[in-house]
């Protein structure tokens, strides 16, 4: 079965057994919502449990969430440095145009068909992603995901078509 990596917990929150988790998912309300099912997964990316959402909200850039059964910090401080993962049968259907992260990371980009890199990291800053690009011999270029920039995605044909406007490129 397939996972895939939705946050990593970073601390713990108080003392009830609310943890922070950094984030690492493209629909966080609909991932850390009560009653969901994820991974646990240790240091070493060896799968440990699965766990329930008991609990979930926002503070800051973390998700604060508790897991059922687990109502102390001494039952949860073990799992700081873990990730949490979503498996393949528990991802949701989406329209048209939306897209999963790790469907997107590791696409082919190209402008004016002329291949500039691959999307290696989605960052998410605040009013859109942005999608970090890896070049070879230059820096990553950072592009918005914004309809003026990132013109199509094509997963099947694992190609993105982009208009690098000006000022988003500061080697040219």
């Amino acid at each position: 079965m397939e996972f895939y990596n939705v946050g990593k917990i970073v601390n713990t929150q108080g003392l009830q057994g609310e943890m922070r988790v950094l984030s690492i998912s493209d629909f966080a309300e609909e991932r850390f919502a009560k009653g969901t099912i994820l991974a646990l997964f240790d240091e070493k990316n060896q799968f440990v449990e699965n766990v329930e959402i008991a609990k979930h909200r926002k503070h800051k850039n973390f998700d604060i969430v508790a897991f059922k059964g687990m109502n102390h910090i001494n039952a949860i401080e073990k799992y700081k440095g873990y990730t949490l993962k979503v498996s393949e049968e528990n991802l949701t259907e989406l329209e048209d145009g939306e897209f999963y992260y790790h469907e997107i990371i590791g696409l082919d980009v190209y402008e004016n068909d002329l291949l500039i890199g691959q999307v290696k990291e989605i960052l998410q800053p605040g009013a859109n992603d942005v999608w970090v690009v890896k070049r070879k011999g230059k820096k990553d270029l950072l592009l918005p995901y914004i309809p003026s920039v990132v013109l199509s995605v094509d997963v099947k044909a694992s190609r993105v078509d982009v208009e690098v406007m000006e000022g988003l490129d500061d080697e040219d």
